[in-house]
């Protein structure tokens, strides 16, 4: 795969925004009223005007999260994601956010130690299918996980969870969508968590059990009232997604990752020579 298909589809994850996105903050503009409703506006005006001017929906263009599955060699795919991060900087252009954690010393082109992050699984149909997620601080920073005692069950995953998004208040630029990850291990679970905002909102789990939590979780946090940039309201989340893995017996463990209203996702999907960018 070339770094510049990588290039051009982190150019249109930044400058737009999808379309079941932008259709649950239309739902959110009929259900809210006063400055919630003027909020909600002008994050659909925000969209429009970053469509139409091919610039970046949010100053903060993130972190870069890479979830891949591929049968190429993975050197190759890695080389060609980091020169496309680096072209897409100075291109799009991004924001350059990555930095040494104790010196902070910028590198200037979003690469770094670790960076960015890529998720890397094998292919089962012999295509490569890379899923770009963009994630903020604002909302990165208010990320929570925890080891819960595994007789808490249901009800303690959501209780861990709804206290996050309490805790996190308007911070993360609500509505939020909140993607959960239960089971494996805490980094293991961390990943799903990210993974899960991958999904469309519209997507069901195939799992009753999950399907369950992630109505039951939308609820309960519709209900605490945050709303669009903390003014109140019906829409303090457009969405809850849940991921799961199989853990050992005597964990459960939990991870919140909350992605603010600007929720930029994008796939390539190659098939032989051809790759295809897809806004999903």
């Amino acid at each position: 795969m070339k770094p510049e298909i990588i290039a051009e589809a982190i150019r249109i994850l930044e400058t737009d925004i999808p379309p079941d996105v932008e259709k649950a903050l239309e739902r959110a503009l009929q259900s809210e009223g006063g400055l919630s409703r003027q909020v909600i506006a002008a994050m659909l005006e925000n969209i429009r005007l970053a469509r139409e001017g091919g610039v970046p929906v949010c100053q903060d263009t993130g972190s870069l999260v890479f979830f891949v599955r591929t049968d190429m060699g993975c050197r190759e795919l890695f080389n060609a994601i980091r020169e496309g991060v680096a072209l897409a900087t100075e291109s799009v252009p991004l924001r350059a956010n990555i930095v040494d954690p104790l010196s902070r010393r910028n590198t200037g082109n979003n690469l770094g130690r670790w960076n960015p992050v890529v998720h890397m699984e094998p292919s089962h149909d012999g295509r490569t299918r890379i899923g770009i997620l963009a994630k903020g601080a604002g909302s990165e920073n208010v990320s929570a996980a925890a080891m819960l005692d595994p007789d808490q069950g249901s009800d303690g995953i959501r209780s861990f969870v709804t206290k996050a998004v309490e805790n996190a208040g308007a911070k993360p630029c609500p509505p939020i969508v909140v993607g959960v990850g239960v089971g494996g291990t805490l980094d293991g679970a961390v990943t799903l968590s990210k993974r899960a905002l991958m999904r469309r909102l519209d997507e069901l789990s195939p799992d009753e059990r999950g399907k369950e939590l992630e109505e039951k979780l939308l609820q309960e946090i519709n209900s605490l009232g945050i709303g669009p940039m903390g003014f109140g309201g019906k829409t303090t989340a457009l969405g809850v997604k849940a991921e799961f893995a199989d853990c050992h017996t005597a964990s459960l463990p939990v991870a919140v990752s909350i992605q603010c209203w600007a929720l930029r996702r994008v796939v390539i999907e190659q098939e032989g020579a051809e790759a295809v960018i897809r806004r999903f």
